[in-house]
């Protein structure tokens, strides 16, 4: 019961932040919106915006996959989410607000995924903003090629 108290005051104040950050940036706090945040707030990982509208539609019959997407491009707009392709053919987006920043290398022959510090890109921007003046936007990446045991397994 505790479990479940607690769970449930995590989402009413996760809840009021997320309407705080969308009242202002001028956008409205919706059912859905907030239905759609709370999915991937709550999400152990990554979702692709088919995962999110299944999980949102159990609650909310109603919803619209073009709610889901519009919804995804403002929270990646206001920087609450990112998008990467994890190499699966669609986008998956997570929630980035209070997360240390952190890309991935999936292993291209058995799909293991590890994460990677920012610091490594956060370098090579600096590289680039140095040598070239763009500064490049590196968000959340999936980096593709072979782990130390696959590698193993070719050699």
């Amino acid at each position: 019961m505790q479990l479940q108290l607690n769970r449930k005051s995590n989402q009413l104040s996760c809840e009021t932040e997320t309407v705080q950050v969308l009242r202002e940036a001028g956008h409205k706090a919706t059912p859905q919106r907030l239905m759609i945040l709370s999915a991937l707030r709550h999400a152990d990982g990554h979702l692709t915006a088919s995962e999110i509208y299944e999980g949102v539609r159990v609650e909310y019959p109603y919803v619209d996959i073009s709610t889901v997407y519009r919804t995804l491009a403002v929270l990646k707009e206001l920087r609450l989410v990112s998008e990467t392709d994890m190499g699966t053919g669609d986008a998956s987006y997570e929630w980035v607000r209070q997360q240390r920043r952190h890309h991935h290398l999936i292993c291209r022959s058995c799909d293991s995924v590890v994460s990677l510090d920012h610091r490594y890109l956060e370098d090579l921007g600096a590289e680039i903003l140095a040598e070239s003046g763009f500064k490049p936007d590196l968000e959340h990446f999936a980096i593709f090629g072979l782990c130390a045991t696959c590698q193993e397994a070719v050699n």
